[in-house]
């Protein structure tokens, strides 16, 4: 992984790189190129070292307006989207998606951090 090309921001690069074990219900940030998303770990699967997360509501609560100090309260969402996240071998949680022809695991970008939830929104972009 180069930093810069596949995680964005510094922040970002630090935060995929530190995971506690996940577990059902446990809360995750998803890393964007400079933003960041809650979810909640919905599924775990040991075995093929695969995760399916389904992201939350953030709503903010602070009045700090465009600034980098953000507060946020956090809420399952039932309709949030799924995502599937696989274990690589450098110990990060890669995204991947389903091949709807081979039925496998193929890469699709971004990054998890596993151990919380955070919203964060990079006004400067």
């Amino acid at each position: 992984m180069k930093l810069g090309t596949e995680t964005g921001s510094l922040m970002n690069h630090v935060f995929s790189g530190y995971n506690d074990e996940p577990a059902v219900g446990m809360g995750a940030t998803i890393l964007m190129w400079s933003d960041r998303s809650p979810a909640t770990i919905i599924e775990v699967n040991q075995k093929k070292r695969y995760i399916v997360i389904q992201e939350d509501n953030a709503k903010r609560v602070d009045n700090n307006g465009m600034s980098e100090a953000q507060t946020y309260e956090y809420s399952p969402d039932p309709e949030g989207a799924k995502r599937i996240y696989r274990k690589m071998k450098n110990g990060r949680w890669q995204e991947h998606y389903i091949n709807p022809e081979t039925k496998r695991l193929v890469k699709a970008g971004g990054y998890l951090s596993i151990g919380e939830r955070e919203k964060y929104y990079d006004y400067s972009f």
